[in-house]
């Protein structure tokens, strides 16, 4: 713990595990299902290399029979199942919020609405309880379901501040009638946080979450924050961002100093067979221990571009990429796929 002092730790604070929510036949990936599965064991499998996994499925003994026929016996023994039905899979927005806190790790459980209603979350907003109810993680379970709150849009220096996109926590069906004001008392409060850092620029387009901070910009050791920039004039993406751009060269650490700064390519334009262009994002990274979870986009260019980058805001960690061109398909991609919990809660 840190001085006595309840806080949310930075997502590089050291892990015990991550979250994975499996996909099944009776969530959206029921058409794709072997090709997203092939993905998640390729997540599964580099995350059991550095530290324990926590699966939540339906259906454990088949969740079991896929990982014994893929990977290693050993990684095997770093898996935990749990039993719980869910909607959807990702893990990111309906998992555990974890604070540090001198009596030990507090489970906060906040309500998931299928980002402001648009999907069904039922069965996800269940999820925690179910977790809590089989002692899956060590802490004090906190029932915070009175208020929305998706991990993908709040961002954790793990020293006090909080960043975040005013278009997702002020976005309709989320926590109205409360104000700007009201739900920034409730965020210092609830997550014993000094101060709030909010983006009110920046999106992507074919995004269901109504920008998420882990989709545009991420803080790193350092006072680094990893971002997405738009360079070119005729992408539609290209003057939010810019205005994004000049609101983080804005920010100012807790001592006063401008932020260290890490531009991340956009991602080559991907589209569905509607024609819909996706919300493909190198900000959407996961930090475990000593690696750094990178998801690619089949575009060798802006691929590399990214792990260079990347590379220059985490220069001890492994960066490895994880072919998430199927995640795209369903708006998400890495990040949102996972939770991270810190070692404390194992």
């Amino acid at each position: 713990m840190s001085n006595g002092i309840t806080y949310l730790p930075a997502e590089w604070h050291e892990q015990g595990a991550v979250q994975l929510t499996w996909p099944h036949s009776s969530t959206d990936w029921r058409y794709v299902l072997k090709a997203v599965t092939r993905c998640y064991l390729e997540m599964a499998k580099a995350i059991c290399e550095r530290e324990q996994l926590i699966i939540v499925t339906p259906k454990p003994e088949q969740v079991r029979e896929e990982l014994m026929s893929n990977l290693h016996a050993d990684t095997l023994s770093h898996v935990t199942l749990c039993r719980a039905r869910s909607n959807d899979t990702w893990a990111r927005d309906h998992g555990f919020i974890t604070l540090l806190a001198p009596d030990g790790p507090r489970l906060l459980d906040f309500k998931f609405n299928g980002w402001g209603e648009k999907f069904p979350a039922k069965f996800d907003n269940c999820i925690c309880r179910r977790m809590a109810e089989q002692s899956v993680l060590k802490g004090r379970y906190e029932d915070h379901l009175d208020f929305v709150l998706e991990g993908g849009s709040i961002e954790s220096d793990g020293r006090g501040t909080i960043m975040t996109t005013s278009k997702c926590l002020l976005a309709p069906h989320r926590n109205q009638p409360l104000t700007k004001e009201q739900i920034e008392a409730r965020l210092l409060k609830t997550l014993c946080a000094k101060r709030i850092l909010w983006l009110d620029f920046g999106y992507l387009a074919g995004d269901d979450t109504d920008s998420h901070i882990d989709t545009l910009a991420r803080f790193c050791p350092d006072d680094t924050i990893a971002y997405v920039q738009c360079l070119d004039e005729n992408d539609e993406h290209y003057a939010e961002l810019s205005k994004m751009e000049a609101q983080l060269k804005a920010f100012r650490t807790l001592e006063g100093k401008p932020y260290r700064l890490i531009p991340l390519p956009m991602a080559k334009a991907v589209f569905d067979e509607d024609g819909t262009r996706l919300p493909a994002t190198y900000a959407n990274f996961l930090i475990t221990n000593g690696a750094v979870l990178m998801p690619t986009y089949g575009n060798p260019e802006t691929d590399l571009k990214a792990k260079k980058q990347l590379r220059m805001a985490f220069s001890n960690y492994d960066i490895i990429g994880i072919d998430c061109q199927i995640l795209i398909t369903q708006h998400g991609s890495l990040h949102c796929c996972t939770m991270q919990f810190p070692k404390e809660a194992l």
